[in-house]
């Protein structure tokens, strides 16, 4: 007799610990756009005016608070991306229960994905279009795309993808900028990406408790759901 297949497992603690993070960002990411605008308007400032009108140390300050903000910024993604991998690995692993033959990938890329040089900017987000895939109501149904279409997945990778991109490009342009104009060619760039990131951001959050409500309600609905502890869902239904 075959083995039963293994029970998925509730993603909402960890969807919760990523949606409370992610909230994070976004605060590190306004406190940036604070400090970026304040630069802005001191190098403004000197162009329009001249150098004396900014005294010295205020630019040191300012300086200091950037430092902060990308200290601040480092920290609470990385705390993020860890919560977020392993909230992903956890729906890819029931998303092998739900429709093993509707993963294109096995689940160790759920993790190893976003560590491939130049490829985790496509790669999970392929892992990610699978168990979307597997975690609809009904995925092998002749109506399956239309049933819950990943609008919000796609909405979200191509932000985090362009204001990652055009983050570190702001950066390095930042790092090398020696003339006033330069340097606000390079803030203004900083600006638009960290409101990039922070769409991504509230993108990502609308994702992930998409996603673990669709595999609450899913598990929900299958033959050993009852047998395993019930636990709130983000929205509906339980796991």
């Amino acid at each position: 007799m075959p083995a039963a297949p293994a029970a998925p497992r509730s993603p909402v603690g960890l969807a919760r610990a990523v949606t409370v993070l992610l909230g994070a960002v976004v605060v590190a990411d306004v406190f940036s756009l604070f400090v970026s605008f304040r630069a802005r308007g001191h190098w403004d400032d000197r162009v329009t005016e001249g150098f004396a009108a900014v005294p010295v140390e205020d630019l040191d300050l300012t300086d200091t608070l950037m430092t902060v903000s990308s200290t601040a910024y480092s920290a609470v993604f990385l705390a993020t991306a860890v919560v977020f991998i392993a909230w992903f690995s956890r729906v890819r692993k029931n998303a092998g229960v739900f429709a093993p033959d509707l993963q294109r990938k096995g689940p160790g890329w759920a993790i190893g994905s976003w560590f491939v040089p130049i490829g985790n900017f496509w790669l999970p987000r392929g892992v990610a279009v699978d168990v979307w895939a597997a975690s609809r109501r009904d995925p092998h149904g002749p109506d399956a795309r239309e049933q819950e279409p990943h609008t919000v997945l796609t909405a979200w990778w191509t932000a985090w993808v362009v204001a990652a991109l055009l983050g570190r490009h702001a950066v390095k342009r930042y790092a090398k900028a020696e003339e006033p104009g330069a340097l606000l060619g390079a803030l203004d760039q900083m600006i638009v990406a960290d409101l990039l990131d922070i769409a991504a951001a509230a993108l990502a959050i609308l994702f992930v408790r998409a996603l673990t409500r669709m595999q609450s309600d899913k598990a929900a609905t299958l033959p050993f759901a009852s047998t395993q502890p019930p636990a709130k869902s983000l929205g509906a239904g339980r796991m």
